[in-house]
């Protein structure tokens, strides 16, 4: 079964299908999501808060977070690592 994390505000991806995840404060990602927006491609999923993070998924869609890259991937290799690895509350 795939891993699902959380990306804030109740949003949840599947991540399999993520290949990337970028800061949206380049010029080259955002005419990537401009376009994304533009062709429908695009999944908001910031709630009306400031884009903080950019996925980049398999089958050429985006999805932008509010949540910071580095909290997405810690989140992402927190997955996958063995159960005796992970720090037990």
């Amino acid at each position: 079964m795939d891993k699902l994390i959380h990306i804030g505000f109740g949003n949840i991806v599947n991540t399999a299908k993520i290949i990337a995840i970028v800061s949206p404060d380049s010029a080259p990602i955002k005419r990537l999501v401009q376009k994304a927006k533009e062709e429908g491609t695009a999944i908001d999923a910031t709630q009306g808060r400031k884009t903080k993070s950019v996925l980049i998924m398999e089958n050429s869609r985006i999805v932008l977070s509010a949540l910071l890259p580095e909290t997405i991937a810690g989140r992402a290799q927190a997955d996958f690592l063995p159960e005796d690895h992970k720090e037990t509350e």
